[in-house]
């Protein structure tokens, strides 16, 4: 796994190979294959997972929580970093910087 330095508006994270999740009525418990240790989530923990099944943007991840939870924007940030830092260090999650990842357009031939 690689090692990151920071997070960003524009890091893209999605959920680790080998992390098995399932939906406890508005919380989320998830083990990591690797080390055979298992992790919980409160009901906004639950719905970053859910969000982050597909490659998602922080800033995305943000926008959601905004638009679902009556919270304001800076500590939705702060909190929304503090997790995927967390979710990071148990090895539960992949973030990669957003220019890595971009998929590159139609190239013109000819």
């Amino acid at each position: 796994m690689a090692s990151i330095q920071s997070i960003s508006e524009e890091s893209i994270v999605t959920a680790g190979a080998g992390v098995v999740s399932c939906d406890l009525i508005g919380s989320a418990a998830l083990l990591n294959m690797r080390s055979n240790v298992y992790y919980t989530l409160n009901a906004v923990g639950s719905r970053i997972w859910d969000l982050i099944q597909q490659p998602k943007s922080v800033s995305a991840i943000c926008a959601d929580v905004l638009a679902r939870y009556d919270v304001d924007a800076r500590r939705c940030h702060d909190d929304v970093i503090a997790l995927l830092w967390d979710l990071n260090d148990a090895g539960l999650i992949e973030i990669v910087e957003g220019a890595a990842h971009k998929v590159a357009g139609p190239e013109r031939v000819g």
